[in-house]
């Protein structure tokens, strides 16, 4: 972690005289792109795909955009069923591998995020310094990532508004969809400061509540609220605390990615950062680590306190009575807090979806400015706002209403195993990428030193997370493709011939979620390359300068510390 980064902006500290015009030019670096002088002076050269936008987040809108699109269903609904699947410590095995993976993904992101600072973000470098097809099929694939995951997020949203229904209510289910629908589009379409403002509000309460959750499973646990000592006593039953063995583990791990992914926003946030060589290490670092705190330990405290065989926390994921953090907080005596959780995660998947709606939009533009989608769907408005892109967004958020009338939680379990696959697909790239990077930075000779922000721990945690990432892909698609369910007979009884329906049901959604990223990608890549007749990119020739952030003097004097060791480290910690 770099100690010479630090939060607050040069402008809220310093009081100087500047012209109007030079002003404007520190406060918008893009407005350089207009000033020749300045362009002159400083070798500003800026990408396609940064015109027209903002830089009006802050490090605080950075971390929490990324923190509201990661914290969500993921943990608060699903995290109960990876217990239930690979007991406490193949649940926590799962959460710590992943997150160990996606560390080192983070400071790869960090590290050319910092110095190109491009909307397509990570998905974009492929591009720069190996084959435009392959950035052409990164940044389609997490463009369908984000535009699946809303989907999943609006179905997930009807489950838990149903909570607060009596079981004959007449309630339209798609109600709920629809003003959340239309509620993303006014508060995306108002900015990116603005919306930085709401995302940041709006993530508040899902911290506040798993830092209570924290507190009060570790009373629980220890016996000092609910009467019960639990201890580790669940770790012991049998079958725990690896309950099913290795098959059961990595059966969690496309789970376990879907609950992490949006971690690595702050790549794409970047592009709208008023500082992107201050705020995207910081934002990287504060981001991975508060929300690796929040999962691992929330997951140790939930499979302690709940036994795995416990039948509720397998159905978790249809109700929030049964929410694994419901369950504790009534462990621990609050027995009202079943419709206090489901507020909580009903405000959840709002910021989740309001983080997923900037994302997708950033992707469309990033898409058009490259000539990969019509041009017009790249158009923004005088607020620097996508409104093109944001219209063809709405439009494919409408069309998960229908998906409400096959059944909100099927459709959830299927999104989800498809978008926890694109996300493996991207972090392993990313990897690849970063290595690709420094390879084409050493032949241009020049010194890593040159880099505003260098990743810890490289090339040899690059090298860690690469294994871990190809382990779980090859794990996920080999689960994949074995246990197909046999037929119990024409005549089984009714329960024999639910529970194989059931399981054959989960068969092919592990099938279409461990092979649909793949074929599809494979599919984009090679039609671009045939197509278009892209060559792969020389070392020597990579584009490592257009796009680059140039800091202004207010900039420089903003990397400056400011502050005792101690309050740089202390943001880290909470």
């Amino acid at each position: 972690m770099n100690d010479k980064y630090e939060e607050g902006d040069a402008h809220d500290r310093y009081d100087v005289d500047v012209s109007e015009p030079q002003l404007a030019r520190e406060q918008d670096p893009f407005a350089r792109e207009q000033d020749p002088l300045a362009r002159e002076q400083e070798g500003y050269s800026p990408a396609k795909e940064q015109a027209d936008l903002k830089r009006g987040l802050r490090l605080r809108h950075m971390i929490m955009i990324a923190i509201s699109g990661t914290i969500g269903t993921g943990l608060f609904l699903t995290s109960g069923q990876t217990i239930a699947i690979a007991g406490p410590g193949g649940a926590l095995l799962a959460y710590v591998v992943v997150g160990v993976w996606l560390l080192f993904v983070c400071q790869a992101i960090g590290e050319i995020a910092t110095l190109l600072p491009l909307p397509g973000a990570f998905n974009a470098w492929g591009g720069r310094v190996f084959d435009e097809a392959l950035s052409f099929q990164m940044t389609w694939m997490y463009f369908i990532n984000w535009a699946l995951t809303i989907p999943a997020q609006l179905s997930a949203s009807a489950v838990i508004v149903s909570f607060w229904l009596p079981d004959d209510s007449k309630f339209p289910a798609w109600v709920v969809p629809l003003l959340i629908i239309i509620a993303m589009v006014f508060i995306n379409s108002v900015g990116v400061k603005t919306y930085g403002e709401l995302a940041y509000w709006f993530a508040i309460l899902k911290v506040l509540t798993i830092i209570i959750f924290i507190i009060c499973g570790v009373l629980v646990d220890a016996g000092a609220v609910g009467g019960v000592t639990y201890g580790v006593k669940s770790w012991h039953l049998d079958g725990a605390p690896f309950k099913g063995g290795f098959l059961a583990f990595i059966n969690t791990l496309v789970a376990v990615g879907y609950a992490y992914s949006g971690t690595e926003l702050t790549g794409v946030t970047a592009a709208e950062s008023r500082n992107p060589h201050k705020h995207v290490p910081k934002a990287v670092n504060i981001v991975f680590f508060r929300i690796a705190f929040f999962y691992i330990v929330s997951i140790f405290l939930i499979g302690s306190i709940i036994d795995n065989n416990d039948p509720l926390i397998n159905k978790a994921a249809n109700t929030a009575s049964d929410a694994p953090f419901t369950l504790v907080f009534i462990r621990a005596g609050m027995k009202g807090t079943a419709n206090y959780m489901n507020a909580v995660i009903f405000t959840s998947v709002f910021s989740a979806i309001n983080s997923d709606f900037y994302v997708a939009t950033r992707m469309l533009l990033s898409l058009a400015r490259n000539g990969w989608v019509h041009k017009s769907i790249g158009y923004t408005n005088a607020r620097g706002v996508p409104l093109v892109a944001l219209a063809v967004i709405t439009f494919c958020s409408g069309l998960s209403l229908l998906t409400i009338f096959i059944g909100s939680g099927t459709v959830f379990r299927w999104l989800v195993s498809i978008c926890g696959s694109i996300i493996f697909q991207t972090w392993i790239f990313t990897l690849l990428l970063h290595f690709r990077f420094r390879y084409c930075w050493n032949k241009q000779c020049r010194p890593v030193s040159d880099l505003p922000y260098v990743a810890w721990g490289y090339p040899y945690g690059n090298i860690l997370a690469t294994l871990i990432g190809l382990g779980c892909i090859i794990a996920t698609c080999y689960l994949s493709v074995i246990g197909f369910p046999a037929y119990p007979g024409a005549d089984a009884g009714a329960d024999a011939l639910n529970t194989y329906k059931s399981n054959r049901d989960l068969w092919y959604q592990n099938l279409l979620g461990a092979w649909f990223t793949w074929v599809c990608s494979a599919f984009l890549y090679t039609g671009y390359k045939i197509v278009r007749k892209t060559p792969l990119i020389r070392a020597e020739d990579a584009d490592l300068d257009t796009g680059r952030f140039i800091p202004t003097e207010a900039d420089k004097q903003d990397l400056v510390a400011h502050r005792p060791l101690w309050k740089r480290i202390v943001p880290y910690l909470i």
